[in-house]
């Protein structure tokens, strides 16, 4: 008799990091900004889902897993981390280092929080200036129901 195959939980279903993306992606159009990659995790750290536009450089890919990473690390967005370490810069050095350069601490890595009040993921862009990147993670967030941190974006005019 063979054992029972289990499927792998993850706290962030593909259905709704595609929905994520799909309106982090249609935010940047509409606002006409650079061509962006979304990279969005589960809890764990897996890669849940990636999209990016045409045009987008092949270095996004490695920035947007790096800010969505760094903020599920330290349980804050990536802008909150780039404030808390403007000042500290060996520890920014060792928490780089620690992560194996998987840590990008500028914003544009936002948690994604269930209605529970939990961690379940967190959304990583890279494109555009990092206040547009924030934004646009924000609204994906937001269209599923969501709730982003930060949860507004500074301005981006």
């Amino acid at each position: 008799m063979s054992e029972k195959m289990y499927g792998v939980y993850s706290s962030l279903d593909l259905m709704t990091a595609s929905k994520i993306a799909d309106e982090a992606l249609r935010l940047r159009a509409l606002h006409k900004f650079m061509p962006m990659s979304v990279a969005i995790l589960d809890s764990g750290g897996n890669l849940v889902c990636f999209k990016r536009d045409d045009g987008s450089g092949i270095l996004r890919f490695d920035i947007a897993f790096g800010k969505a990473w760094g903020a599920l690390g330290m349980g804050l967005s990536s802008r909150q981390i780039g404030k808390n370490l403007a000042e500290r810069v060996a520890f920014q050095g060792a928490v780089a280092a620690a992560s194996n350069g998987k840590f990008v601490p500028v914003p544009g890595g936002v948690l994604i929080i269930n209605k529970e009040d939990q961690v379940i993921g967190a959304v990583g862009i890279s494109g555009d200036a990092s206040e547009k990147d924030e934004f646009c993670a924000i609204g994906g967030i937001k269209l599923v129901n969501l709730t982003p941190i930060p949860k507004e974006a500074v301005s981006i005019t």
